[in-house]
Formats: structure tokens, sequence, C-alpha cells
């Protein structure tokens, strides 16, 4: 029996609130004080794969899945893989009605043997080599996107029957999330781009496709991108007599990592892509056509939790405090002690991975228990996309296993790297 069973009425006051921005919606505290995910302790998980580990909600991601449907009914949702690409979330993804979009022959790999119908894989990526599209028209994939004039050149060398391509352009709208890639609207090498593959029986240009950049929370970028290839949508049609159906306006939709952090308003996004549909076909006389998006970070971030036990906790040159724990990580997360939940002093605190260099912290100005103690476990949240993917095996470390939750139960989703897998590639002398 614990102090909350006997009052109860500590719960309320005791209880620190988990903001439900960065932490999937069914964590909690059970009547012992630890952290649950799935109706499972963290701690357990922690005692049982070991740490780090990289810890995935099931129903969190098919939750995320819902809520697109929910919003855009009438479009298609592709779920891009390169976020997180492991079968078993290919498999949830698809459940729930999404397509799959992979970036290289490894996703798309993954995705097959995930029993991913090769129809619902859409292949994109900046550059795509000769055995990567040759992989893909082999698997019969239902998309190509195509950002170059080598990369058409290649596929119709390639295609033996009529494949459906998207050309991937470039809107010219400032976002922040770096450069964006693809045939400039309007410019020189998209009407050349659009002439070779009209002029291709085995290619069928079906569409136009942009992704605008990486955590974009003003929905009206993407209305304005929307008006625009609408425009060369009509343009198209006029010059070629190829009318477009479908038109792809990608992800880079925006996620909280931490509490107050801005993100992508779906219910907001929702209402100005479809005026910008209605206003660009009016504009144009084009008929309104297919619309995809490409949520990844959106649809696993928030599912991702990875788990670390302390190693240390020290003081830094400026008089601060910093935990050393057992692994690696991106450095843009918050994080708790979930064997406890803290009531007493706090104190603000980097955490440090084991390998790491300066300035490479996991996350910062945290507020951790003034008593943690070696030994103890921390979750830092938002981590289901592009935590496990970028994981690198810096200092020969091997990346940490993957564990899926769902209804009390863990399954281990990928194992553990060990060194003696590092050392398979060495060649014996």
């Amino acid at each position: 029996m614990t102090l909350l069973d006997i009052f109860p009425s500590l719960r309320a006051t005791t209880v620190p609130r988990l903001d439900p921005a960065v932490w999937p919606a069914d964590t909690h505290y059970d009547p012992d004080g630890r952290i649950t995910l799935g109706a499972v302790a963290l701690t357990d998980l922690a005692d049982q794969f070991g740490t780090p580990v990289h810890v995935v909600d099931e129903a969190e991601v098919r939750e995320r899945c819902r809520a697109y449907r929910k919003y855009f009914p009438d479009a298609e949702i592709v779920y891009a893989g390169t976020a997180l690409m492991v079968g078993a979330v290919a498999r949830w993804v698809a459940e729930e009605g999404l397509s799959v979009q992979v970036g290289s022959a490894g996703e798309l790999s993954v995705a097959l043997a995930a029993g991913i119908d090769p129809r619902r894989i859409v292949l994109h990526g900046n550059g795509k080599t000769f055995d990567e599209l040759q992989t893909a028209v082999a698997c019969g994939v239902g998309r190509i996107v195509v950002g170059s004039l080598t990369e058409i050149t290649l596929l119709a060398a390639l295609a033996t029957t009529p494949q459906r391509v998207l050309l991937r352009v470039a809107p010219g709208i400032e976002v922040p999330g770096g450069p964006q890639f693809g045939f400039p609207l309007g410019g020189g090498s998209f009407e050349t781009a659009v002439a070779r593959i009209a002029t291709r029986p085995n290619l069928q240009l079906i569409g136009l496709h942009c992704h605008l950049g990486a955590q974009i929370h003003n929905p009206d970028h993407y209305g304005e991108a929307i008006r625009r290839m609408i425009g060369e949508m009509a343009w198209i049609d006029n010059e070629y007599g190829l009318l477009l159906t479908h038109l792809d306006i990608g992800g880079g939709h925006a996620v909280a990592y931490r509490s107050g952090d801005a993100e992508l308003n779906l219910p907001e996004l929702a209402d100005i892509l479809d005026d910008a549909l209605d206003a660009g076909c009016a504009r144009h006389r084009f008929p309104r056509p297919a619309l995809t998006m490409a949520p990844g970070r959106a649809i696993v971030a928030r599912a991702g939790v990875t788990l670390y036990r302390v190693l240390a906790v020290t003081e830094t040159t400026d008089g601060g405090t910093q935990v050393i724990v057992d692994g690696d990580g991106g450095g843009n997360g918050s994080a708790i002690v979930v064997n406890r939940h803290p009531t007493g002093a706090q104190l603000t605190a980097s955490i440090a991975g084991s390998h790491s260099e300066s300035g490479q912290l996991i996350a910062t100005g945290v507020r951790l228990p003034a008593d943690l103690r070696p030994g103890e476990v921390l979750a830092v949240p938002c981590t289901g996309a592009y935590h496990h993917g970028p994981a690198s095996t810096y200092s020969t470390v091997g990346r940490p296993p993957m564990v899926a939750v769902a209804d009390g139960r863990a399954t281990q989703l990928l194992r553990r790297e060990t060194t003696a897998d590092l050392l398979m590639r060495e060649f014996a002398e």
C-alpha cells in the first residue's frame, strides 16, 4: 500500500501534470508514482531491455493517423516514413488507411517486408540512384516523385510499362526549415522537365509535388503553395493537353518538443487548404485535383519516448548542474524522472550523453529533483521522429533497441546493436 492509497487527496496536489502536447495521451502516473505508457511502467521497460531504449506508443501513432483522416476526409494521407521507418509502424499506419512514402531503397525494403501494397507506396527523395529507381520500378511502386532531369532520363530508360510520376517543384515560398528542392515553378528547367515527361510514353505525369520545409506551424504557407501549383497545372493542361489530377503538398507539419512550442493546427489547416483549392481552381478554371499530404514527424514524434539511466550528477564551470546519462541523442527535448514523481525541491540542469562532445547536449534547462541520484531513470519525450534514424555508432557504441507498448504489453521491434554487430564490418587480416 502506498501513501496515495492511504491519502487519495494527495493525487491532485502532488502528482505533476504531464503536458499532452509533448507526451502521448495515455501517459500517466501509477499509484506507485511511476510514469506509465500504454499501461506499462517505463521503469520496467528500462529494467527489462536496458538503457538507453526507444519506446513507441502504438495507440498514439494510430490516434494521430485517425486525426488526419478526420480533418482531411477527402485527402490522401501518406506517412513520410523517413521520420521513423520500422516494419511495425508501417503496418500500423497502413491499417489506419494511410499510404507510405519512402526515401530510399532501404526504406522501400522495410515497407515491402511489412506487407505494404506497392501500389500504396510513394518513392521520394532529393536524389535517387539508378539502383533505387530500378528497384522501385521492379516492385511496382504506385508513384515516383522526380526532382531532376537526370531522374527523368533514368526512369524513362527503366520503365517497361507506364510509370506514374509526380514532378517535384519548389514554389518559392519563404518558410523556415531549410532550402526547397525541385524545379522552380515557372522556370526554364520546370518547362523542360514537363516537356521531357510529356514525350515519354512510359512515363505518366499525374501531378505536382512540393515539400516546403520542416516544423511549419503557419498553415497559410500551404494555402499559397496550392494556389501557385494549380496555376502551373493549368498551364500544363493548356500547353500539352495533360490534365494533372494529383496535388501533393508534402509534410513539414510542426510539432511541439517543449511545453509552449507552436505546432500546426489541423482544423485550421483543413479550412485553409479547402479555401485555397476553391480559389485556385476558380481562378484558373481548373478541375479540383485530388489532394495528398505526407506528415511524418506529426504522426510519430509524440509517440516516442527515450529512456536513459543517470550515471552521474556533476557541477558545471558556471555553477550549474549537468546530468550524465548512459546514451546520446538529439538536443531539442525536455526530460523527467520516471521512477518517482518529484515532490520536493528541484533544480535546473542540462543533460549530456555519455559520449557527448562539447556543446552536444540531449536537453537543456530541464527541471529535475534536487536529490536526483545515479541509477534513476529519465525519459525524454517526443523522440519518435528523426531520433532512431539519425542515430549513429559514434564511439563504436551500438544503437539502442526499440520497444512498442500497447494495452499493458511490451513488444521488442528492434534489438540492441552489439559490438559484435559492428565488428562484423571489419575485414580480418
